[in-house]
């Protein structure tokens, strides 16, 4: 099993010195990853259904949120570590220009040596969507093709894309992933998530807990598609008893993350870099043999 922390953009690791701190424990201790939330801009009084939480609000409707940019908040410790690996969880593809994402997310994995994971999602604050003059009710279609604009930029020696919403001809756009891609995971706690994690993603993370149902989905999506369904890598939040982890793993499941704030109405796991530090020894316990 792998084991990375989330959300690390949140809480006290809005500061920048806690922020290294904690990346620097994680690499230290040996945790894969480190992953980050976006919300561009979080209008006041939003009415939009927050999806993971009784009262449909997000950080118990505190709307003045610190969250810094997923991706520069990853470049800055990325510059601090060696190892770890950096992943958003989510960025809301359908609400960026994905040649610009493309550029960026490339450029970070350069600049780190190949440790970047891309989550994405198509989000659900629409008001937030109108602030940024995006379109809400496209955004799964958007979602789709932004994906495979992606891989386009990233693996392709002349890359051209003629989509519904995008289009470009034999458009260079280097430097290109270490590895000529970078994992995309498909987040989300629906059926079209699942859906869309099997036909396109790399991987699957829904929000909350580990619903079976939502992985037959994603695997049957993938058989449908003609992809290898066992190659679809889950990533699940942290189970309430580590003595469950033995039982995620027989699911399917290889990555499991360990809250670092309560930022998503998750109880927090592991509240300092000290407390990293102290994981050593689950990590080793339950480490992923490959």
């Amino acid at each position: 099993m792998k084991f990375g922390l989330r959300y690390c953009n949140t809480g006290a690791y809005v500061d920048p010195t806690k922020a290294v701190a904690l990346a620097q424990a994680a690499d230290e201790a040996g945790f894969e990853s480190l992953w980050t939330v976006e919300h561009t801009v979080v209008p006041a009084g939003y009415g939009s259904t927050y999806p993971y939480a009784d009262g449909g609000k997000m950080a118990g409707g505190n709307d003045a949120i610190p969250l810094p940019d997923p991706l520069i908040w990853m470049a800055y410790v990325a510059a601090a570590t060696k190892r770890v690996k950096l992943g958003t969880g989510i960025m809301i593809l359908p609400q960026h220009n994905p040649v610009v994402v493309a550029k960026q997310v490339a450029s970070l994995d350069h600049l780190s040596k190949g440790r970047i994971l891309l989550g994405i999602g198509v989000g659900w604050l629409k008001e937030e969507f109108d602030a940024l003059g995006v379109p809400f009710d496209d955004r799964g279609r958007r979602t789709d093709e932004y994906i495979r604009v992606l891989r386009e930029l990233w693996g392709s020696e002349k890359p051209s894309f003629d989509g519904e919403f995008v289009k470009f001809r034999d458009a260079y756009c280097r430097p290109q992933p270490v590895k000529g891609h970078v994992p995309i995971i498909v987040g989300g706690h629906s059926p079209a998530a699942a859906r869309r994690a099997g036909k396109l993603g790399d991987g699957f993370f829904p929000a909350r807990g580990a619903p079976v149902d939502l992985f037959e989905i994603a695997r049957k999506a993938a058989r449908d598609a003609g992809r290898d369904p066992d190659a679809l890598e889950i990533t699940v939040s942290l189970p309430e008893r580590l003595e469950d982890i033995p039982a995620l793993a027989a699911l399917g499941v290889k990555r499991v993350l360990v809250p670092v704030s309560p930022m998503a109405g998750l109880a927090t796991v592991i509240a300092t870099p000290d407390d990293a530090l102290k994981w050593r020894d689950t990590l080793a316990r339950n480490a992923d043999p490959a």
